[in-house]
């Protein structure tokens, strides 16, 4: 179902706004309140604020989809342990929880990080890299912890 609101702006009258609501404090969300939402709700906790985040489209899919084959070709092939999962919960704190479209967890990790959700993770937390894909622009960033900061370190597209 999609909802839509349509405002004319030559109805609009600013007397009829309610400056409590305007001025109200905004409820902060806890790791308990993102728990209690179905399975498959389409929201990550982020700053203790419920975020929601549209299904991602076919062409996105379609390319998480083949990252995820060559990353799990590639450890089938090396046999070194770690392990690719599709969008799982990841908690850095109680205010933060994300789901990332691809998760890699090296072996020596698994047993510190995989419970019914990921606890635990960048590099502040215990990731030393990440990738980027922006299937829009059709390319794919590569950053990498240095001196405890992301750093670009490489970068790929397609024209």
């Amino acid at each position: 179902m999609r909802f839509e609101i349509i405002i004319s702006l030559s109805e609009f009258n600013p007397n009829l706004l309610n400056l409590d609501m305007l001025t109200a404090e905004k409820k902060k969300y806890t790791k308990e309140d993102y728990q209690a939402l179905d399975e498959g709700a389409p929201f990550q906790l982020i700053n203790s604020d419920l975020v929601m985040t549209p299904a991602p489209t076919s062409y996105h899919q379609i390319l998480s989809a083949r990252i995820f084959k060559l990353i799990d070709s590639f450890l089938e092939q090396s046999n070194n342990g770690g392990i690719c999962l599709f969008a799982l919960d990841v908690q850095l704190d109680e205010e933060n929880i994300f789901q990332p479209d691809l998760l890699y967890i090296a072996e020596g990790r698994k047993a510190e990080l995989v419970k019914d959700r990921i606890i635990g993770a960048p590099e502040k937390y215990g990731v030393k890299e990440f990738i980027l894909v922006d299937p829009i622009q059709r390319n794919a960033e590569v950053h990498s912890l240095q001196e405890g900061q992301f750093v670009l370190k490489q970068k790929s597209g397609i024209n």
